[in-house]
C-alpha cells in the first residue's frame, strides 16, 4: 500500500494535466452534442453550496430513523465514511469529531453548523471543546450533509478535516410530535459490574399561517454513564510500613507495558439535560425567506466514583498510605475525585436568504452564542468527609461564547458558463475562565483566585469562488480567501499574579482549485486542491500557569496550522446508487499538539508547532438502494498513512504516525424493508491501530488509557405499528466489544423507543 502511495503526488498531478486539452476542448463543436452537468442522486435537497469542488456525503431523516439507533443527534453521522464520532455514553457533551486527516484529540479541524449556524466550539482544540450538538433535536433534523477536505473558500480553515452540515425541518402545515426513549447498558471492568441506563422524551409542535412557519421542540435526557477513568499507580516496591491493609484492587499493563494497579473506578456521570428550541420562518415572498431561531440548553451533572478497596472492616477507603499485597501505595486527596457541574447555554440565530436561480442570490447568517451559567464544583478534601461539604474548588466558564456573521452572494451571469460565490466573514470567540478556591465545594461561596486565563479571537474574511464551465464536460473552479485574524485581551494569572499578552494581527490567504470532467453520464472524475490555515484558539494560546514571574507552559505566539490538501475522485453513477474512489494527501505544516520540547533544558512541555505531518490514503464508498427486494447497502472503507515527517523539538516523534488517525477505518450498513412498514439493519464499524502519542509507545492499546482497534456492531428494527405509531428496538455494540479511546467507550446497550407522528 505505501509502495502504491509513493507515486500519489503523481496521480494527483495527472487531474492538473487536464488542462493542457483546454484549447482542444474548446474548438469542439458544443452545439453538436447535449451538455451534461455534474450527476447527483437526489432524495432532499444537500445542504452543501452548489458546485461544490469537493466530495460530500449525506444521509437523510428517513435513513436516520430507520438505520441509527439516535439518542443524541451525533449519533446520526456515525456510519459516514471516514468520520468517527469520540462518543464515551449516552449524554457525552464532549463527542469531538475525527476524519480522515484528523484524529479524537484536536476538536478545531471540523466545522459543525446547523441551517448555516456555526455550533463549533472554536474556544480551544480539545476534547473539552465540542460541537454544540445539543443544541439540534434528533426530531428537528432533515437531512445531514458531510464536507471532506478544505476545497471550497466559502468555508473556513477548520474544514481542512471535515465540515457538517445539518438541515432542519419546517412545516408545511400543522404537526406535532412525541417520542419517549430507553437505553440500558451493561459495563464490566475491573471491579465495576452494574447497568447504567437512562431515558429520553421528546415533544415537537409546527405549524404554517400564511408567509410564516414555526417549529418549537423541547427535549428532556436523563442518562447515568460508566465510569469514565480509574484510579491507578505503577506497581509498589515500597516496604508497606504503617499503611492500612486493604483488600480489592486490581492488578494489570498501562498502555506502555508496564505494571499497575488499579484502585477504582471515577468520573461516573450522572446527566439531566434539556433542551428548548424554536424557529420562525417568514416568507416575504416566494423567493425570500427570513429565520430566526432561539436555543436553550441546560445540564445539571453530579459525577461520582466508586472505590474498590476495603479495609478490614469493609468499609471504603479513598486516601491516605494503604497496603497491598505487602507493598505501600499514597492515595492523594483528590484520588478519588467527585464533582458537580451546571451548565446553561443560549444561542440566538438569524438569517435572510433568496432562492431565485436567477442570475444573483443573497444569504446573510449571523449567531450569538453566550454561556450563561459554567460552574463545575469539585472537593480538595477527601473522601468519605466530602461528601458533606469540606474545602474545594469552584471553576467558573459564564460569559464564554462566540459571535458570527457571514454574507454572501452568488451570480450567475447571464444564466452562462459561469457560478461565481463571493462574501464576507466575521467571528470573535470570547473566553474568560476562572478558577477559585472555597470552603465548601457544594454550596459555598467563591474566596481567593487559583488561577485564571482569558482573551479573545477575532477573524474577517473575503473570499471569492468561481465555477467555470469552460468546455462541453469539463468544470474548472477556482477560489481564494483572503483573512486578516487577530488575538488581543490575553492574560494568564495565578493565585496572585496577572501576565497580560501583546495583540497580534496576521493576514493569510488560502488558494482553492478544482478541475472535474463529466467523462460519461454515468462517471465524474475530478481532482482538487486547496490551502488551509487554521488559526490557533484562545485557550491554546492563553491557558498556562505562572512560575517565578513567566509562563511557564502555553505559547501566546503560536503559528497557526497550514494544511496543503490534494484529492482525485472517481465517482460512478448508477440508477439505484453511486460508488467513489477517492486518493487524498494532507501536508499539515506547524501542526498544534501538546508535547515536550526536548531541545532546551529543561525541557518545556506545552502546545507546540509540530514542522510537518503528512497524511495520504485512499477512501471507497458504496451507497446502493434496492440492490436486491427492499435492500439498502451503504459503506466506506478508508486506508490512511499520517506520519510525522518532521518536528525539531521532539525528534523521536519524526516517522511515527499521527495520534489518533487509524490505518483502517471502516462502516457497512444494511437495511432490509419488509414491506412499507417493517425494515431491519445491521451495521458495523471498524477502526484499526492507532496511538495516543507522539512517540508511540502506547504497545499495549487495549486496555485503560490506551487507543484501541475494534470491531462493533449494531442493530435496529424499525416497526410502524399504525399511521401515527413507530416502534423500534435496538442494540448498539452487539457483540460486547472492550475498547477504548483512553477512556473506554460503551459496551452492549439496549435501545427501545416509541414514537408518534400527527
Amino acid at each position: 500500500m505505501k509502495k502504491y502511495f509513493n507515486n500519489g503526488g503523481k496521480l494527483f498531478a495527472l487531474g492538473c494535466v487536464c488542462l493542457g486539452f483546454v484549447n482542444t476542448a474548446l474548438a469542439a463543436d458544443a452545439e453538436s452534442v447535449q451538455q451534461l452537468d455534474e450527476m447527483v442522486i437526489k432524495a432532499d435537497k444537500p445542504a452543501v453550496p452548489a458546485n461544490l469542488p469537493s466530495v460530500f456525503q449525506g444521509i437523510t431523516a428517513k435513513e436516520i430513523a430507520e438505520s441509527i439507533n439516535v439518542v443524541n443527534v451525533e449519533d446520526s453521522v456515525k456510519y459516514m465514511p471516514s468520520l468517527q464520532i469520540r462518543k464515551r455514553y449516552i449524554g457525552d457533551r464532549n463527542s469531538i469529531v475525527a476524519s480522515r486527516s484528523s484524529g479524537t484529540q484536536v476538536s478545531a479541524r471540523s466545522l459543525v453548523y446547523a441551517d448555516g449556524i456555526l455550533l463549533s466550539n472554536l474556544l480551544g482544540n480539545s476534547f473539552g471543546f465540542p460541537p454544540r450538538w445539543s443544541l439540534v433535536s434528533p426530531e428537528e433534523i432533515k437531512r445531514i450533509d458531510v464536507i471532506y477536505g478544505p476545497f471550497s473558500a466559502v468555508y473556513p480553515g477548520n474544514s481542512m478535516g471535515a465540515t457538517i452540515l445539518m438541515t432542519t425541518r419546517l412545516p408545511d402545515k400543522f404537526e406535532t410530535h412525541a417520542k419517549v426513549q430507553g437505553f440500558q447498558e451493561n459495563f464490566k471492568l475491573y471491579g465495576t459490574d452494574d447497568n447504567y441506563s437512562g431515558y429520553q422524551a421528546n415533544a415537537a409542535l409546527g405549524n404554517r399561517h400564511g408567509d410564516m412557519a414555526w417549529f418549537a421542540s423541547l427535549n428532556h435526557l436523563d442518562s447515568k454513564g460508566h465510569p469514565m477513568s480509574f484510579a491507578t499507580q505503577a506497581v509498589s516496591t515500597t516496604a508497606p510500613g504503617a499503611a492500612t491493609v486493604v483488600t480489592g484492587a486490581f492488578r494489570d499493563i498501562d498502555p506502555n507495558g508496564a505494571g499497575r494497579v488499579v484502585f477504582g473506578a471515577t468520573g461516573i456521570d450522572a446527566s439531566v439535560q434539556d433542551n428548548f428550541k424554536a424557529k420562525f420562518a417568514y416568507d416575504f415572498s416566494s423567493t425570500v425567506r427570513a429565520n430566526y431561531i432561539l436555543g436553550y440548553w441546560q445540564n445539571d451533572s453530579d459525577t461520582s466514583v466508586q472505590s474498590y478497596l476495603r479495609d478490614a472492616a469493609g468499609n471504603p477507603v479513598y486516601s491516605g498510605n494503604v497496603n497491598i499485597g505487602g507493598f505501600r501505595y499514597t492515595l492523594a486527596n483528590n484520588a478519588f475525585q467527585p464533582n458537580q457541574r451546571i451548565e446553561k447555554h443560549w444561542m440566538h440565530g438569524f438569517s435572510l436568504k433568496t432562492d431565485t436561480r436567477d442570475e444573483w442570490d443573497f444569504e446573510a447568517s449571523a449567531s450569538y452564542y453566550n454561556f450563561d451559567t459554567d460552574e463545575q464544583r469539585s472537593p480538595t478534601t477527601a473522601l468519605p468527609t466530602a461528601q458533606n461539604g469540606g474545602a474545594g474548588q469552584v471553576a467558573l466558564g459564564d460569559g464564554n461564547g462566540w459571535r458570527t456573521l457571514d454574507m454572501r452572494a452568488d451570480w450567475r451571469p447571464g444564466l452562462g458558463n459561469h457560478e461565481a460565490t463571493f462574501g464576507y466573514h466575521h467571528d470573535r470567540y470570547i473566553l474568560n475562565s476562572r478558577v477559585f478556591s472555597t470552603t465548601n465545594w457544594l454550596s459555598g461561596g467563591v474566596t481567593t483566585r487559583v488561577s485564571a486565563f482569558a482573551g479573545n479571537t477575532e477573524t474577517q474574511a473575503l473570499f471569492a469562488q468561481d465555477a467555470w464551465r469552460f468546455a462541453q464536460d469539463w468544470r474548472l473552479t477556482l477560489g481564494g480567501r483572503y483573512e486578516r485574524w487577530e488575538a488581543f485581551g490575553g492574560a494568564t494569572s495565578n493565585a496572585a499574579t496577572t501576565i497580560n499578552h501583546a495583540t497580534r494581527t496576521e493576514d493569510f490567504f488560502s488558494p482553492k482549485v478544482s478541475l472535474s470532467l463529466q467523462a460519461t453520464p454515468d462517471w465524474l472524475l475530478r481532482t482538487s486542491f486547496g490551502r488551509a490555515y487554521r488559526m490557533p484558539t484562545v485557550s491554546e494560546l492563553f491557558q498556562g500557569s505562572i512560575s517565578g514571574g513567566a509562563i511557564v507552559n502555553n505559547d501566546p505566539t503560536l503559528k497557526p496550522e497550514k494544511a496543503l490538501s490534494g484529492e482525485l475522485t472517481a465517482e460512478r453513477y448508477f440508477d439505484n446508487g453511486q460508488l467513489r474512489l477517492t486518493l487524498f494527501q494532507e501536508d499539515a505544516h506547524d501542526a498544534l499538539y501538546s508535547q515536550t520540547d526536548t531541545t532546551v533544558f529543561p525541557t518545556v512541555t506545552n502546545i507546540q508547532n509540530i514542522d510537518k505531518i503528512r497524511t495520504r490514503g485512499i477512501e471507497i464508498v458504496m451507497d446502493m438502494k434496492n440492490v436486491l427486494r427492499g435492500l439498502d447497502l451503504t459503506g466506506g472503507v478508508t486506508y490512511a498513512d499520517s506520519e510525522i515527517m518532521q518536528n525539531r523539538k521532539y525528534p523521536v516523534s519524526v516517522g511515527k504516525r499521527q495520534p489518533r488517525v487509524p490505518n483502517w477505518r471502516a462502516t457497512a450498513a444494511a437495511t432490509w424493508h419488509q414491506g412499507d412498514n417493517l425494515s431491519y439493519t445491521l451495521a458495523a464499524r471498524y477502526s484499526g491501530r492507532q496511538y495516543n502519542t507522539l512517540n508511540n509507545v502506547d504497545v499495549t492499546p487495549n486496555t485503560y488509557g490506551g487507543t484501541s482497534q475494534f470491531f462493533v456492531m449494531d442493530a435496529r428494527v424499525n416497526y410502524k405499528l399504525a399511521k401515527q405509531y413507530t416502534a423500534s428496538i435496538g442494540v448498539d455494540n452487539l457483540n460486547n466489544h472492550k475498547h477504548y479511546a483512553f477512556h473506554p467507550y460503551p459496551q452492549r446497550t439496549f435501545h427501545a423507543e416509541l414514537k408518534f407522528d400527527y
